[in-house]
């Protein structure tokens, strides 16, 4: 008898709020198709992050104490176009989410009234993985 392995969809997150990474550490946690490969709290180390292991999907903030997610996400977009990046973020006005979606953003929400939806979507992108 051979043991099947579960395939996971890879998750970075990047959130300069520690609250805010624990809320979906505990949120991904319960999906078993769904694994947090690493977490990041600047631009600098995500970056780093990056380099060591590029997820399938990237939760990524605009405001870091070093930089700008619209960096981030720019940069990903050009170096790996299938990495899926959902916008988390306390800025939701039409300019940055343009701006985001002008960049290559997949999804944008808003952190105080969309945070469920990213659970919506991730649990979306689970189930097409075998």
């Amino acid at each position: 008898m051979s043991i099947v392995e579960k395939k996971k969809l890879a998750v970075g997150i990047v959130d300069d709020s520690d609250i805010i990474r624990e809320r979906i550490v505990q949120r991904i946690s319960k999906c078993d198709k769904l694994e947090i490969v690493w977490e990041a709290d600047t631009v600098e180390k995500t970056y780093g992050c990056c380099a060591s292991f590029e997820p399938s999907v990237l939760i990524l903030d605009i405001q870091l104490p070093d930089g700008s997610g619209i960096d981030i996400l720019e940069r990903i977009k050009s170096d790996n176009p299938g990495v899926k990046v959902i916008m988390l973020t306390n800025y939701p006005s039409l300019p940055f989410r343009k701006k985001c979606v002008a960049a290559g953003a997949d999804y944008f929400f808003d952190k105080s009234t969309e945070f469920d939806k990213v659970f919506e979507v991730l649990k979306q992108m689970a189930s097409s993985v075998n």
